[in-house]
């Protein structure tokens, strides 16, 4: 409780107190005296009682209120300092904030002005270079203006030449109009002749520049990347007897042994004097193969005679025919192959027993099967694609002997009724271009077919087929005018042709070349390729005396 109150309270005490003095005055009439006494006594007391306690109740309620005033000022005074503190706060922030904005406004804006000025330097070095290509294509047009004006003035001038050729021919000849112009038009084709002839060796050599590094780059690559060891195999076979006097139970009384063998085989049989051996020659190599087996087996068992002869052929083929499968199989799956039909796996596996101047060619159509796969990639082309055709592209040589015409149309029937696509058989049909390439993979196949084939000991030929192979190249090269010299080097890979500079300049020189090499192409078969080289040369002689 206050003060204030307990002053309040008091003063209320004294009337109280008044009010019953009062009445105890009023009700006892008889002693008036000393009520009137007592009430005066009690008023006195009760007075000056409140006006000390009511003195003392105002100094203390308001040295409280003083007090509450101060600490409701000092509260006040901290509040507003924090209310100004955090808004000085707020003020930061936001300051710092609008900074932050500013600052990336004003990076975009610079960022705008170097832009800008990039722009401004790109389009003034624009415009120096329009107003150096005007400048140039001016200079190009007074230079063409200056040219076609020369070239009409030589055109006068030829045509006056020839005129005046013409009348002077036709005075000192006594030839007619139709004569004369026969003679110049001939000399005209020759002069055009020998431009023909510089403006084909220019295109050929830009275009051997640009081609030819590349070229080499991608066909070294793939002989790297794919290197395979050959063997070859000759067209006869040796096989050892025990004795020379099995040769007679080969032969059989009158020959029937020996005939029954190469009626069932069909391979031819030699039996000479060379002791030990006895001969098997056949250019199927299936057949030399089963007659080669089909004689160890009987000259194992003994028993010979044209009953036997018969059951152990009729065995080995058989057995040689689910070789045939096996092979065909492991080179697809070396090939790694698809959908592949079983009668294109048995022909490939033919090829194991096939050969073409020594050369295997089961192996070599995976070697051109790889290669056109290395190639294909290094051009962005679908390798996959690209090994099939070269796998298949000899499959007409597993039935060349069988059928009429070229391996390439044959393989390209045969694939075709078993449902392999457009590519593989313009490949197959097209890889020694019996028919123009409709796709990027016949090229290829040829390429990766010249490079197994040229590879050094990949192929062998018989000496007559050499030697007659030179003499062609040779021949050929003789029977063009001005030429009086060719020579087959490196093993007929290359021709030396020389000619006559007399009658033979520098560019028809490079045009017999090229005539001598397309009718090489033309007219003759060979491995790999065959390089024409044209010399010309000038001596002068003089002799000192």
């Amino acid at each position: 409780m206050t003060n204030v109150e307990a002053a309040q309270a008091a003063l209320n005490a004294g009337v109280r107190s008044m009010k019953q003095d009062w009445t105890l005055a009023l009700q006892n009439v008889g002693s008036v005296g000393i009520g009137l006494a007592g009430a005066a006594v009690g008023l006195v007391a009760g007075y000056m009682l409140i006006r000390l306690l009511g003195g003392r109740t105002l100094a203390t309620a308001r040295r409280d209120a003083k007090d509450i005033r101060d600490r409701a000022e000092s509260q006040a005074t901290t509040r507003g300092e924090k209310l100004e503190l955090e808004a000085e706060k707020r003020i930061l922030k936001r300051k710092e904030e609008f900074d932050a904005t500013l600052e990336v406004a004003r990076e975009k804006s610079r960022n705008l002005e170097r832009d800008l000025e990039k722009r401004e330097n790109l389009v003034e070095r624009k415009e120096e270079m329009l107003s150096l290509k005007e400048s140039t294509l001016s200079k190009s047009a007074d230079a063409l203006r200056s040219r076609e004006e020369a070239m009409g003035t030589k055109e006068q001038e030829i045509d006056a030449a020839l005129t005046e050729q013409r009348d002077r021919l036709l005075q000192i000849a006594g030839m007619s109009t139709q004569e004369a112009r026969e003679v110049v038009l001939t000399r005209i084709e020759e002069e055009s002749r020998l431009d023909a002839a510089k403006i084909a060796r220019k295109i050929t050599e830009e275009a051997e520049l640009e081609a030819k590094e590349k070229a080499r780059e991608i066909t070294i690559n793939a002989i790297q990347r794919f290197a395979t060891e050959h063997t070859s195999e000759s067209t006869v076979r040796s096989v050892a007897i025990p004795s020379d006097d099995m040769k007679g139970r080969i032969i059989g009384r009158e020959g029937r042994n020996i005939r029954a063998i190469e009626k069932a085989t069909g391979v031819d049989i030699i039996v000479d004097d060379t002791p030990g051996l006895i001969v098997v020659s056949c250019f199927d190599k299936i057949r030399q193969a089963v007659a080669v087996e089909s004689l160890e087996r009987l000259i194992a068992d003994g028993r010979m005679h044209p009953t036997r002869i018969e059951e152990v052929v009729e065995t080995v083929k058989k057995e040689f025919g689910e070789r045939v499968i096996k092979h065909g199989k492991d080179a697809v799956l070396e090939a790694n192959l698809r959908g592949v039909s079983p009668k294109i796996v048995e022909a490939m596996g033919k090829l194991q027993f096939r050969t073409s101047f020594g050369q295997n060619i089961l192996k070599h159509s995976l070697e051109v099967a790889y290669l056109s796969q290395i190639i294909a990639d290094q051009l962005g082309l679908d390798g996959r694609l690209a090994r099939r055709c070269g796998f298949l592209h000899d499959i007409g040589k597993a039935m060349d002997h069988e059928m009429e015409g070229g391996h390439p149309k044959i393989g390209m029937d045969f694939a075709r009724q078993h449902g392999e696509n457009e590519p593989v058989l313009n490949a197959i049909g097209g890889h020694h271009a019996d028919i123009p390439a409709t796709s990027f993979y016949t090229p290829i196949v040829m390429a990766a077919d010249a490079v197994s084939s040229a590879r050094p000991g990949a192929r062998r030929e018989s000496m007559e087929k050499y030697i007659q192979r030179l003499n062609e190249l040779q021949d050929t090269a003789m029977s063009f005018d001005g030429v009086t010299e060719a020579y087959a080097i490196q093993a007929g890979r290359e021709v030396r042709v020389m000619v006559d500079a007399s009658k033979v300049g520098d560019d028809e020189a490079y045009l017999i070349a090229s005539k001598i090499a397309k009718r090489i192409s033309d007219e003759m078969t060979f491995p790999g390729e065959i390089r024409v080289t044209v010399l010309r040369e000038t001596r002068a002689i003089e002799i000192a005396r």
